[in-house]
């Protein structure tokens, strides 16, 4: 089984900047990507960036620019650094760990307003 802990969400002003992690735990071996999606009120989930074990990564066109995915292999986190956040950034955020299924974290706010 595997466990994802989210951290980092919380309110910003516009043009200011968070940071998001989240650590990984459990039965995780070889490949496999992790990521960040998000989901706003009364909107579909989608991803905003994801990020190989060869660190490898990709960006929605919405946020290219803005945020930055990372991730350390050794300690099984990735992280979120998002810098010029607007209020369409809003949402729950959710981590994201891919192998041969999906494996989700709890999500955590991130609110952008003023």
């Amino acid at each position: 089984q595997v466990q994802l802990v989210e951290s980092g969400g919380g309110l910003v002003q516009p043009g200011g900047s968070l940071r998001l992690s989240c650590a990984a735990s459990g039965d995780i071996f070889g490949f496999y990507i992790m990521g960040w999606y998000r989901q706003a009120p009364g909107k579909e989930r989608e991803l905003v960036a994801s990020i190989g074990t060869s660190l490898i990564s990709n960006y929605a066109d919405s946020v290219k620019g803005r945020f930055t995915i990372s991730r350390d292999n050794a300690k099984k986190t990735v992280y979120l650094q998002m810098n010029s956040l607007k209020p369409e950034d809003t949402a729950v955020y959710y981590c994201n760990l891919k192998t041969y299924t999906d494996y989700w974290g709890q999500g955590t706010q991130v609110t952008v307003s003023s």
